[in-house]
């Protein structure tokens, strides 16, 4: 009797291993099934010892430990890693591209899909550069520069009063100290990327099988796309070389404008400069080379990573003399620059209703996020409609510098630049007709797979503009929160003891009316939901006839699923990508406003008690929206929390964070790790290696199907493409609650669009024979579609009936994303499935009863 093993992979939610094999729970205790193989985290768990006569065998993996769990330590460092949902959404961005070509291999930089992935890899650069901005403005402008009596000092937490006077409050020494603040913030996210390197370090182990001559048709097809482990470490070194860079740049910047060197201390100045520059450009170059992120196995850092962290470290080492100098002979001496000594105490002393924040942060802020919208601009520009859409975006950026070369008086051969080309109106002229390149007709979809793109082809652009704004909105609510700490409660969205950079005004401006965006956007999708669920309810009542009362009751329940599956099936990307485009539209308003120079608040900043009219409302907005913006990263952490120990979030809320964490760091190395770089070479190598083993070994297996459900679908999905040939033919693929086509094959077209979807197919029906995938959905599960890619589909009744029948006296449950193997239709195809798989191969071809779409009504 041939033996079939059933390897079911459960999805988001962490389904226990006994609810995944279904075993009934006793009056007496919960079943306990027995682990086969694998450890706590990752196991493999059977009902009880196999049974050689059976013929097949269930079997569940059970990954949820590696995103879940009831631990609280690690659930706590866990929760810590939503905090870094910034970095998550800009590194799906990369995957996100279309234009892949089926062998990584062979994609070039010059290609639509290198160029793109160059620009990811920049704004993921970037977006690291945010967040230590922000903690650079917290430790050397907040901290180091504006926090200058005992009276401050004493708010923060340890014995700091000693820099309010004396030999570290003279000078720039403070700024020194100040700079600790983004160095530990790097430390610590550092650390925690090494630590969680060995998700990454997962070989598939076991038969290799024959080797695949076939070329690729599936960039997941890549022997290396699941080992991460060298890529994450070179490019961790680039980002966190690349953070310290950026720290240490802000004090040095300023020590150069307010104090220019001369003699030794130039050299010191602009040798350390040149420190800074050489990585830079050598950063820039790498994030453009595709070995960077696909190399096999554990790669050395390699010599250009060892020289970029020796001279990040020089420079650093400069930075730190530079400021323990004392003042130069060249410029203002720096106390007369910093707020003067008790502000706090009396607001109304000479100077201290001014602003004195460090010299140049709010400028290098303003200019930083407008570098950002430009090269997201340039991100959508290529991903939608080719290379050709960089003309406008480099023509914009060259006309915008020239302009403001212009205005600054740096062309002496020119006239006067007009009054009216302001900072702000060079700021909008510059990025709309960057953004023209949008509106270039879009690239037909090719050989890649690309039709059928989420948001018009503009997917990278939207998680990465996600990414980015919720970046800003972290960094803006610190600084806001520890402006308003440093000046005892007081407003900081103006002029203050402590003054707050210019930029955070307009972030918790924008930030109100970004809630209203929220509020609105859910509104919609509520009339939406009625509207379906209306049409639904139609649907259900039949031809000719009239529903019973308690029919109308269980009718009304159904149609709640029903238009819940429609509205996330059909339109919630839609409604997604209008809610980005309003986000987007307003991040670029507060950018022309941050680069205009003046601040939301001008009665607050010319010192008035109170604003009124249209600047007290504004003044309130700002306020308020500054306060939210520093509960945010709080309440994701807390959201985190409960992601990773309450199975109704994860069911919710887990399939957003499970999509973002399923792909590779592979674009920025300090998001969280993937938990598919472990599970996907161990579904590889649990089913391989049960095949492989000799004809004699009772653990042999003769066939596998895997059984994957929600998430697990994409694993199994995964798993199967990294399959050798040999062991594919052995192997039937179930796939239910499933969100392949319509979620994974939208987002990322490259990877499960249509044409990628049915190389899956093909990959398990060689030399024409039976199409060995079987998909299971329902009309109320919310996440369950057919897949339109060569499959068998079955579509469940759910419920049964609306109402009792066959002497039952309950309700038929509806089931909707849950439950799947226990329906009676999936029962039936599974028996199919084993009749197939216990026959020799090869297996017959598809006739009669080998229909495309099958559709069970009960």
């Amino acid at each position: 009797m041939a033996q079939i093993l059933e390897l079911r992979v459960h999805g988001v939610s962490n389904t226990s291993p006994a609810e995944i094999l279904c075993m009934e729970k006793s009056d007496t205790e919960d079943p306990h099934p027995t682990r086969v193989a694998g450890d706590d985290t990752t196991g493999f768990y059977r009902e009880s010892a196999r049974d050689p006569t059976a013929g097949l065998t269930t079997e569940a993996y059970s990954w949820g430990q590696l995103t879940s769990g009831a631990r609280a330590a690690k659930d706590i460092e866990r929760a810590l890693w939503t905090v870094l949902l910034p970095f998550t959404l800009a590194n799906i961005a990369l995957p996100a591209r279309t234009g892949i070509p089926a062998d990584p291999v062979t994609e070039r930089w010059s290609s639509r899909a290198g160029i793109a992935a160059w620009l990811i890899r920049l704004f993921c650069l970037s977006l690291t550069g945010t967040l230590v901005l922000a903690a650079t403005g917290i430790g050397v402008d907040l901290i180091g520069w504006q926090c200058v009596d005992a009276a401050c000092l004493r708010r923060i937490p340890g014995s700091w009063e000693f820099l309010s006077g004396g030999w570290w409050g003279t000078g720039a020494r403070s700024l020194a100290l100040g700079l600790l603040v983004p160095l530990a913030m790097l430390a610590v996210i550092g650390r925690l990327t090494w630590r969680t390197y060995q998700y990454e370090a997962e070989l598939p182990a076991g038969p290799a099988g024959a080797p695949n001559t076939a070329p690729p048709v599936n960039p997941l097809q890549d022997p290396t796309f699941w080992c991460g482990e060298g890529q994450v470490r070179r490019a961790a070194v680039l980002h966190l070389c690349a953070g310290v860079s950026v720290a240490a740049a802000v004090p040095l910047a300023a020590v150069l404008h307010m104090d220019p060197p001369q003699g030794a201390r130039a050299v010191l100045a602009w040798g350390t400069v040149a420190l800074f520059a050489l990585p830079a450009v050598i950063t820039l170059i790498a994030l453009g080379q595709p070995y960077l992120t696909r190399r096999a196995g554990k790669t050395p850092l390699g010599p250009w990573s060892v020289l970029i962290a020796v001279l990040t470290g020089a420079g650093l080492l400069g930075t730190m003399t530079l400021l323990l100098l004392p003042d130069g002979p060249a410029g203002v001496p720096m106390a007369q620059l910093r707020p003067p000594h008790g502000c706090l105490q009396d607001p109304t002393l000479p100077g201290c209703l001014q602003d004195r924040s460090l010299p140049g942060f709010d400028r290098l802020l303003a200019s930083f996020g407008a570098a950002q919208a430009l090269l997201l601009i340039a991100i959508g520009a290529v991903s939608r409609c080719g290379r050709r859409a960089l003309a406008l975006p480099a023509v914009a950026l060259l006309a915008g510098g020239t302009a403001w070369c212009w205005r600054s008086d740096l062309l002496p051969l020119l006239p006067a630049a007009p009054q009216w080309l302001t900072t702000s109106v060079l700021a909008v002229a510059t990025l709309g007709l960057a953004a023209a390149g949008l509106l270039l007709p879009r690239v037909e979809p090719d050989q890649h797979g690309d039709d059928g793109a989420a948001w018009h082809g503009l997917g990278p652009a939207v998680l990465a503009t996600l990414g980015w704004l919720l970046g800003i909105a972290y960094s803006a609510g610190m600084i806001y929160w520890t402006t308003d700490w440093l000046n005892g409660g007081s407003a900081p969205a103006g002029f203050s003891a402590i003054t707050a950079p210019q930029p955070i005004g307009w972030a918790g401006l924008v930030y109100v009316i970004a809630l209203a965006a929220v509020i609105v956007t859910v509104l919609r999708g509520w009339a939406l939901y009625k509207r379906l669920r209306k049409e639904e309810l139609a649907a259900l009542a039949p031809e000719g006839g009239e529903l019973s009362a308690h029919e109308r009751r269980r009718a009304r329940d159904v149609a709640a699923y029903q238009g819940l599956h429609r509205l996330i099936g059909e339109h919630a990307l839609t409604l997604s990508g209008h809610f980005v485009l309003t986000l987007a539209l307003l991040a670029l308003a507060g950018t022309a406003g941050v680069l205009s120079g003046s601040r939301p608040l001008a009665a607050h900043a010319r010192g008035a008690a109170a604003a009124d009219g249209w600047a007290g409302l504004a003044q309130g907005m700002a306020d308020v929206g500054g306060v939210l913006l520093g509960w945010l990263p709080v309440l994701v952490a807390a959201v985190g929390l409960l992601l990773y120990r309450h199975d109704n979030v994860r069911r919710s809320i887990g399939v957003i964070w499970d999509v973002g964490t399923f792909w590779p760091r592979a674009a920025h190395p300090l998001a969280p790790p993937s938990y598919a770089e472990r599970a996907v070479p161990q579904l590889q190598t649990r089913a391989a290696g049960l095949m492989a083993l000799p004809a004699d070994d009772p653990r042999r297996m003769d066939a596998v199907i895997l059984s994957g459900h929600s998430q697990g679908a994409v694993l199994s999905a995964a798993a199967v493409l990294q399959m050798p040939a040999q062991w594919r033919r052995r192997t039937w693929l179930f796939s239910y609650g499933c969100q392949l086509e319509r979620l994974y094959g939208r987002v990322f077209p490259a990877f499960f669009g249509p044409v990628r979807l049915r190389a899956v197919a093909e990959s398990l029906c060689e030399d024409g024979g039976t199409v060995r995938w079987t998909n299971f959905w329902r009309r109320t599960d919310p996440l369950g579609w057919p897949v339109d890619a060569g499959a068998r589909d079955v579509r469940m009744p759910d419920p049964q009936a609306l109402h009792p029948s066959a002497g039952e006296v309950e309700d038929p449950p509806i089931r909707s994303h849950g439950d799947y193997p226990l329906d009676p239709a999936f029962l039936r195809e599974r028996d199919r499935v084993v009749t197939l798989l216990s026959r020799p191969l090869p297996l017959p071809r598809p006739g009669s009863d080998q229909p495309r779409s099958v559709h069970h009504t009960g």
